[in-house]
């Protein structure tokens, strides 16, 4: 999509648009000029040598509403192909290899063709803009121009030290409005029983959110012999406790299974797109990390730098009390619930109606929309603490966001469901709670990551429409009026949510469908409607996230391998408690006890077992990636004896 002249500044070269920058309405225009001129400078100059030029507003614009500092960034072919190299692209070699790309050998990659035009995707070539204004580095300035306060350090991310400053509003890559049609045709807008565009998802949004659809997909698939299997329990044995025992069973080897065998698939598909052998870029600190000047130990460059002593202090005095008092609180919050449970069942035994047993239900209903609206409070503390921890990288940040979310998030949602199951014993009362729970929990979910965010985005649209005086929605939009649109979407924030519901999800479904069956096809059921609501919103709602190279699910496989682990003592203790258990030692609780609990350990085994025995990356895969080891290894070799200097003569020798 090139970019019409009329709307750039007079005397500017068309070019692709890639990435939008804004900048703060009132930024200083000496900054402007020094951005812009940093951007374009070439890389033997220090620059990112890009391309970049000011959006300009057509005349139906009112320059007073609308802010004039917003730019379009993008590249030359040739400067593409040569980031490609730097960020560590890996494509397919022509001998059906994956290999890291480099631009000398370009012409033996598959799929390049002439100039390598469309060698690289929209999304590759969005990544290597965003690495290349990353790693924009400071030189001689001591600090931004016309900003005197804003201190620069030698070496380090000059765009990312501005916004964390408040320079850069945001920045984002533009969608492709044809290629994007193409793929909701076949993605979410027909519905239909088949797999998912994977590869096309990973083309255009990049292959960490592929892998998050690619694991909905497989978790969903995996869940349907357990809601088959379900159903028939729930259909004819639904006051037949003892017969769950053998569904608790099947249970525990499901999890275990489904997540060993994911492992496999996420290595294949990581590997057909060249990520499982990618090598990890240094991590550059996050734009919100502060602290005094020093010396980096690695880089020797200087950049702030902070004391790891003061921060474990702030984690272990202040955030780690702060998530235990969390915990306290929602305890109370439980015990008002059973509370108030104990009350309305009183009124049923006292006057049995069709009305009073409507109310049974009601305190399990107010406790789950209670439960969303704590989840959705305590995140925020949790973001705001770990933000106030002031850790260097981001995957520090993400570690110590996801252990606080996920300890308070399976307290709050499951304590209830185990105190019912351990405490009162109540398998009638654990049914209708674990239903409500998760009746209520998906149609919350539904609402507010769907609906909602997509009605809000409908009313923008007929906004902006209104304003450039297009009457229809599906009339196209010009350029300048495409961009402020997408700058007006809502940012999408990761998939940080949408793991975090599937892992409350695989929650129920593990550790208490053998009490209730149905929870598998409620799961299903989600899941699939998950599908197209989060397809919608990736479409329709948010703008356009950067593509992130991504080999796996990250931490999120240790978080779901540790509820499996959960699963196992859960289940069996469930077995324990089951009457057909109960009635082979009528005598002897202990030999009960010592009977499950040896039971857990040999499941704990079997489980830890077959982890070991499935390997987590296919066979033909290794092979394949041992192969270009080796080659590499080899071509290393036969460089470093080519540059050996040449023997010395043995004069010795000569004379004799």
């Amino acid at each position: 999509l090139m970019i019409s002249l009329s709307l750039l500044e007079p005397n500017k070269t068309p070019f692709t648009p890639l990435v939008v920058m804004e900048l703060a309405e009132d930024t200083n225009e000496e900054a402007v000029t020094w951005l812009t001129s940093r951007i374009k400078d070439t890389q033997q100059s220090g620059g990112a040598e890009l391309m970049i030029d000011r959006l300009t507003l057509d005349d139906n614009q009112d320059p007073k509403k609308e802010n004039q500092n917003i730019f379009i960034v993008g590249a030359s072919r040739e400067r593409l192909l040569v980031g490609a190299e730097d960020v560590g692209l890996v494509k397919e070699f022509n001998d059906g290899s994956m290999r890291g790309f480099t631009y000398a050998n370009r012409e033996n990659f598959k799929g390049f063709q002439g100039d390598g035009d469309n060698f690289l995707s929209m999304a590759e070539c969005q990544f290597i803009v965003k690495h290349e204004l990353d790693t924009l580095r400071a030189r001689g300035e001591t600090h931004v121009p016309g900003y005197p306060k804003i201190r620069l350090y030698p070496g380090k991310s000059v765009v990312r030290r501005i916004q964390s400053k408040g320079i850069l509003v945001q920045i984002f890559p533009l969608h492709d409005k044809e290629e994007l049609k193409r793929l909701s045709s076949m993605w979410y807008q027909n519905v239909q029983l088949s797999f998912q565009p994977l590869d096309d998802i990973r083309h255009y949004f990049g292959e960490s959110l592929a892998l998050y659809f690619g694991f909905l997909e497989y978790f969903t698939l995996a869940m349907v012999p357990m809601a088959l299997i379900g159903m028939p329990y729930y259909l004819f044995d639904w006051e037949d406790y003892d017969k769950y025992v053998l569904f608790a069973v099947f249970n525990l080897v499901w999890s275990t299974v489904f997540l060993e065998t994911w492992k496999r698939f996420s290595a294949s598909l990581a590997y057909s797109w060249g990520t499982l052998s990618r090598k990890k870029a240094f991590e550059e600190p996050r734009p919100g990390f502060h602290g005094v000047l020093g010396i980096n130990p690695v880089t020797g460059r200087q950049e702030p730098v902070y004391s790891s002593t003061k921060r474990q202090l702030r984690i272990y005095l202040v955030s780690v009390p702060f998530v235990l008092l969390c915990l306290y609180l929602s305890l109370c919050v439980m015990m008002v619930y059973f509370s108030a449970e104990g009350l309305v069942l009183g009124l049923h035994d006292e006057e049995p109606t069709f009305w009073t047993s409507l109310l049974l239900y009601v305190p399990s209903i107010i406790y789950a929309v209670v439960i969303e609206i704590m989840n959705r409070i305590y995140r925020y503390a949790a973001e705001f603490l770990t933000d106030w921890e002031n850790h260097r990288l981001e995957s520090s940040y993400q570690n110590h966001l996801t252990l606080k979310v996920l300890v308070f998030n399976f307290l709050n949602c499951f304590a209830s469901l185990f105190y019912i199951a351990f405490m009162m014993q109540d398998m009638q009362l654990l049914r209708q709670s674990l239903a409500t729970l998760l009746i209520t929990s998906q149609i919350l979910n539904q609402f507010v990551e769907a609906f909602l965010p997509f009605w809000l985005q409908k009313r923008r649209n007929k906004r902006v429409h209104r304003r450039s005086g297009k009457v229809s929605p599906d009339q196209e939009l010009p350029f300048d009026q495409q961009v402020m649109l997408e700058a007006d979407m809502s940012t999408y924030l990761g998939t940080f949510d949408d793991y975090l519901e599937l892992f409350l999800l695989f929650g129920y479904v593990s550790l208490f469908s053998c009490v209730y069956p149905l929870a598998a096809l409620l799961a299903v059921l989600n899941n699939v409607t998950e599908v197209y609501s989060d397809a919608l919103k990736m479409c329709r709602v948010f703008k356009r996230p950067f593509s992130e190279p991504g080999a796996d699910i990250g931490v999120w496989q240790l978080a779901f391998e540790s509820m499996s682990v959960i699963a196992v003592v859960t289940n069996c203790a469930l077995i324990g408690m089951s009457p057909q258990m109960k009635s082979y030692f009528p005598d002897s609780e202990t030999q009960l006890i010592l009977v499950v609990a040896t039971v857990e350990h040999v499941f704990l085994a079997f489980k830890f077992i077959l982890a070991f025995v499935i390997p987590d990356v296919p066979r033909h895969i290794q092979i394949k990636l041992a192969r270009v080891e080796f080659e590499s290894m080899e071509a290393l070799k036969k460089k470093a004896v080519g540059n050996r200097p040449a023997p010395v003569p043995d004069l010795t020798k000569e004379k004799a």
